[in-house]
């Protein structure tokens, strides 16, 4: 029973859980008029106290769809914690006003200490370099939808895989689900932690590897996760010179991938996805978004007992 609960990390969801909201959300996508009503009279706070334009308009584009009605801010300065006013009164004062609040922030563990004071729940839209709950499962529907299901994948993740907070997430999900392998693509500097490594994958006996070199794995993944190398997180200018290019992936490395690879993108992208890859037919980030909607609509109804 998912209704009245806080979502602040993927691991808040079970497996079941998981796999219902993925179940509602292709429900919806089927037949979105079923449930255009389903959410009448509710109201979403949105509350981003750090810029987006994905995450918040798909959640405002979600509530919406459902029937229900939505109020918040995109710009903290337009607020009174500019005033001072602490984070927990902020919550406290907004949760009386409505049904469900998704909520971002730069300081990680913000949205914990929000659900420790909001009478209803909260849906952690990005937290720092911590977790993005909902973009995991707008991640999972993807999957789930183009793939065929959760088990028995080779997933590449390329990248910045030490800070990349929808890598950590979806690995970490994607591990609770049997015979997948994953390989991390990386340039040394920008490794996955150990934490997902030795703390999570080789407990559980999860096959993994370590490349530097998109070319040589490309060719073996059922889905590529990309993500951006960031200059400013090289000490060495001219390391990242060596490696920048490696992994922007294009139509040529694309002719290594295996016919029925899936690509996705957390976005915003910068250069990591040229532009002729947006009409490969393997090429899913921007069906990605388009599930992100219907993957919130799914959780909103469920966490407010709509559905």
């Amino acid at each position: 029973m998912l209704k009245g609960r806080h979502v602040i990390e993927p691991g808040d969801l079970s497996v079941t859980e998981i796999n219902e909201i993925c179940s509602l959300a292709e429900q919806i996508i089927v037949d979105p008029v079923s449930f255009q009503d389903v959410c009448r009279g509710k109201i979403l706070a949105t509350l981003f106290f750090e810029p987006s334009t994905r995450t918040r308009l798909s959640f405002e584009a979600a509530m919406l769809h459902l029937g229900g009605t939505v109020e918040g801010f995109a710009d903290a300065s337009y607020t009174s914690s500019t005033k001072g006013e602490t984070l927990a009164d902020t919550i406290r004062v907004v949760s009386s006003y409505v049904d469900v609040i998704a909520m971002r922030s730069p300081k990680e563990g913000a949205a914990l200490l929000a659900s420790q004071f909001s009478t209803v729940p909260i849906i952690n839209a990005g937290d720092g370099g911590h977790y993005h709950p909902t973009q995991t499962l707008t991640d999972m529907l993807t999957i789930r939808a183009l793939q065929g299901g959760f088990e028995s994948h080779v997933i590449g993740f390329c990248g910045d895989l030490k800070f990349g907070r929808t890598v950590h997430s979806l690995a970490k999900a994607m591990s609770r689900y049997k015979n997948n392998k994953f390989i991390f693509i990386s340039p040394n500097e920008l490794k996955v932690p150990e934490y997902i490594t030795k703390d999570i994958l080789e407990p559980a006996g999860i096959e993994y590897m370590e490349a530097e070199r998109l070319e040589d794995v490309i060719g073996e993944l059922d889905i590529l996760y990309m993500t951006r190398v960031q200059k400013e997180r090289f000490f060495n200018e001219q390391d990242y010179i060596r490696l920048k290019d490696s992994y922007i992936l294009n139509q040529e490395k694309m002719q290594l991938a295996r016919k029925d690879m899936i690509v996705l993108h957390p976005l915003p992208r910068v250069n990591e996805i040229a532009p002729e890859v947006d009409n490969d037919p393997r090429a899913a980030y921007f069906k990605q978004v388009r599930y992100g909607m219907f993957a919130r609509m799914a959780l909103i109804s469920k966490l407010t007992g709509c559905l």
